[in-house]
């Protein structure tokens, strides 16, 4: 990178850097909170957002459209809901220079904008359950420094999805193949997560309980990266979402919602990230191949036809292929271009490699090199693809795994997380008292760990009462 910033180092400059340098957002939009999706950043964004549509239509969802704007009235009905969104929400109070009877909200999510529709269509248990999902903006005001794509005020690629079931059993189903899908979407990012169940004081506000997954980043924070909500009838019933059941009576239904925005892009940029740039796991790379020839005068013309051949080949084997043919460049300076936006595997070909009928390919996250016969190269370049996707899912488990820490006290736990960042795993007794308390070491509580299978006894860490369960700890984004 252009900033020789060391990424364990400064991550937060390194993140602004990668991003710019790399032509995925700029940040110096003037509104604070805003930036631009460049083309390249578009791109990535694209395959992430596909994924996320296949992963939902695969589980029986429908994607949906609503308007962004959402009338005081409708905002105001869910009250605890509109309590936590209060200092967050933008207004919009005239309609040209004519001041508005009732103004607007720019939502800061679609459960307001969208229930009073799911009203009207809801009729009998017939039109159950209903499963719908969008991908949007959502903006919230957010006072606090705002960081790209980590803490935003126009949150770009807000996927939602919502859904309505006759029965709280149904809602609990929905809930664990919620987790499923996010579950399958990390694990295409090759992004290792936490999953845990949020505190009651730090539930979606109006729902039961709620989910959620954290990614550890590059600096030792945590960030919530996706959230999976049971909201029980407390919507519906504001709402009046009824169905008629087949014994005649009308009932409130069950209702469920979960989120992932950007963070999901942001947390597959820094996890995979080193101090050349990003680096993307193959399968969600835009590019997955980028040929470069290496220039001869002699023979270019040779040269360059032997790449086309090659591209052709790569292409027709299922592979997304782009030439780097500007003069202007060195070939150092193409492979230092190509390395910053993180493609994959990039191919060399010069005069010796045509006269001994190869190729040099090169993978991104190791800068491993080899040689292969033109014949050979779609096999090779799909072993090495295959490779590159499990080295690097391998690399970040173990990577986060190695920074989660288990601790029988609160001092323990406090020097850990100064020194070091990363997750600590403490006994708590389930009580709100000792939860804040724990989060007096400036960290935050982000719930009881629901992918931890093991059984276990210990004392509360705060109270030395005997534990419910374990809790987990981080200073989080």
């Amino acid at each position: 990178m252009t900033s020789h910033t060391k990424r364990n180092e400064d991550f937060g400059e390194w993140f602004r850097n990668v991003l710019v340098e790399a032509g995925i957002l700029d940040y110096r939009y003037p509104i604070k909170g805003c930036g631009v999706w460049l083309p390249y950043g578009f791109q990535i964004r694209r395959m992430l957002t596909n994924l996320l549509r296949d992963l939902h239509d695969k589980f029986g969802h429908e994607e949906v459209r609503f308007p962004i704007m959402v009338t005081e009235p409708n905002l105001r009905k869910e009250a605890s809901h509109i309590k936590d969104f209060e200092n967050e929400v933008f207004w919009v109070t005239h309609g040209g220079r004519k001041p508005l009877q009732i103004r607007y909200a720019l939502r800061p999510t679609s459960e307001t904008a969208m229930y009073p529709m799911f009203k009207l269509w809801v009729r009998s248990h017939a039109d159950l359950p209903i499963k719908m999902y969008q991908i949007g903006s959502v903006f919230r005001y957010e006072t606090k420094t705002t960081r790209p794509i980590i803490r935003v005020r126009e949150v770009t690629t807000f996927k939602e999805a919502h859904t309505c079931h006759a029965t709280l059993e149904e809602a609990e189903k929905q809930i664990s193949e919620a987790i499923q899908i996010y579950k399958q979407f990390f694990d295409a990012c090759g992004v290792p997560y936490l999953i845990s169940r949020r505190p009651d004081w730090d539930k979606f506000p109006g729902s039961l309980y709620s989910v959620a997954f954290d990614v550890l980043m590059p600096d030792g924070r945590t960030m919530q990266s996706g959230t999976i909500h049971n909201l029980g009838k407390n919507f519906s019933t504001v709402f009046d979402i009824k169905y008629e059941a087949s014994d005649g009576e009308h009932e409130n239904v069950y209702q469920t919602c979960y989120g992932i925005s950007e963070r999901g892009i942001g947390a597959e940029l820094s996890v995979h990230g080193d101090d050349n740039g990003i680096v993307l796991i193959p399968n969600l790379a835009p590019t997955q191949v980028i040929v470069i020839p290496i220039p001869d005068k002699k023979i270019m013309p040779l040269i360059l036809d032997t790449v086309e051949r090659v591209v052709k080949n790569l292409t027709d084997s299922g592979f997304r292929v782009k030439i780097d043919k500007r003069e202007e460049l060195t070939p150092g300076s193409k492979f230092f271009f190509w390395e910053l936006r993180g493609i994959p595997i990039r191919i060399e070909i010069g005069p010796r490699d045509v006269k001994k009928n190869q190729a040099i390919v090169v993978r991104r996250d190791t800068f491993e090199k080899k040689a292969c016969t033109l014949a050979h190269l779609p096999q090779v370049v799909h072993q090495t693809v295959d490779e590159m996707s499990a080295n690097m899912r391998m690399k970040a488990w173990g990577w986060m795994k190695s920074r989660v820490f288990r601790v029988d006290s609160l001092e323990k736990a406090r020097t850990i997380l100064a020194k070091k960042g990363g997750v600590v795993e403490a006994f708590w007794c389930g009580t709100e008292e000792c939860g804040h308390n724990l989060e007096q070491i400036n960290a935050k509580l982000l719930g009881v760990p629901i992918d931890v299978g093991e059984t276990l006894e210990g004392k509360c860490a705060s109270c030395g009462k005997e534990a419910s369960s374990l809790v987990r700890l981080a200073i989080a984004y």
